[in-house]
């Protein structure tokens, strides 16, 4: 048997599950858990002949004190409702699991999918959706979002990199997202923390500010990762503001705006909406799009 398994398996009922005692009828397993380390994962893929796949963009977190910190700062718990995107070999979804949260994972390899079946059989709190986490590109996978029904729900992922833009703007739309704590690629996390002027400012920044305050939890070196990435990463904690600049019936059509706006970013704001429209107090038509702060664009979106 594998290491991992080993460790883990000391307390086992006969379904499978590391049933240790039991919650309101729920398997409890007592936290902290052993996180798999990067053995453990090249003993999982090893066992069903696989190997890391890079048009999946598969690059498992293995620091496991980084690991625990992006849950630690999520704050779930029991009760809590977790949405995971990309789970991999169950790292995380493991890490959630023991603190006595519902989990809700999206995984789209069906090799690694066939795996996470296998291995939370017998946990009710587990559930698992194969196939991509978007349809489309406006709108999370749809039996996902069945399965979360309305309920609040957090976003706690170590985010496959191609998606995470996409992803992290619905989430951030969604009335019933409570946060989003990723891993993602540094780049894009210093997108989504830009300021006006910057060379990063841009839609992804403005859409997702509107709804959200952005930290910055950790830096993440290639190191951090089986097989290293040839990128840095970032840990993100995105929490919903009490006070959005917009309702979410409004971010479609405020997103197309400043698509719009920056698609000719370097232009001055009059040369692209036209000089004759209403301008709100205090924005200039010679301004460029970079230069506006989220909520003045948002006043001059409502003014057309």
């Amino acid at each position: 048997m594998l290491q991992h398994a080993e460790r883990m398996m000391s307390a086992v009922d006969p379904g499978g599950w590391r049933s240790v005692d039991f919650v309101h009828g729920q398997p409890w397993v007592p936290y902290p858990l052993p996180v798999q380390t990067q053995s453990d994962i090249k003993a999982i893929l090893l066992a069903r002949g696989l190997s890391p796949k890079h048009r999946f963009g598969q690059n498992f977190l293995v620091d496991q004190n980084l690991l625990r910190k992006l849950v630690d700062t999520s704050g779930v718990g029991e009760g809590s409702l977790v949405l995971e995107i990309g789970p991999g070999t169950g790292t995380m979804s493991e890490e959630i699991l023991a603190r006595g949260a519902e989990l809700v994972a999206i995984e789209l390899d069906r090799d690694l999918a066939a795996h996470l079946r296998e291995h939370f059989a017998a946990n009710p709190r587990f559930t698992l959706v194969e196939g991509d986490c978007l349809d489309g590109k406006r709108a999370l996978n749809a039996e996902a979002l069945a399965k979360l029904g309305a309920r609040p729900f957090t976003l706690v992922a170590n985010l496959p990199y191609q998606a995470a833009s996409p992803v992290m703007a619905i989430c951030a739309t969604m009335p019933a997202c409570r946060g989003q704590f990723v891993t993602i690629q540094r780049e894009v996390g210093d997108r989504l923390r830009a300021a006006p002027g910057s060379g990063e400012y841009g839609p992804l920044t403005i859409i997702v500010q509107a709804f959200c305050e952005v930290e910055q939890i950790a830096v993440l070196p290639p190191g951090c990762f089986w097989p290293p990435p040839e990128v840095t990463s970032a840990m993100l904690g995105l929490r919903p503001r009490a006070m959005p600049a917009l309702a979410p019936d409004e971010a479609e059509a405020f997103g197309a705006f400043i698509h719009t706006l920056f698609s000719k970013r370097r232009k001055q704001l009059g040369a692209i909406l036209g000089r004759a429209r209403s301008w709100p107090e205090g924005i200039d038509p010679t301004a460029r799009p970079e230069s506006l702060a989220v909520a003045d664009l948002v006043r001059l979106w409502r003014a057309g």
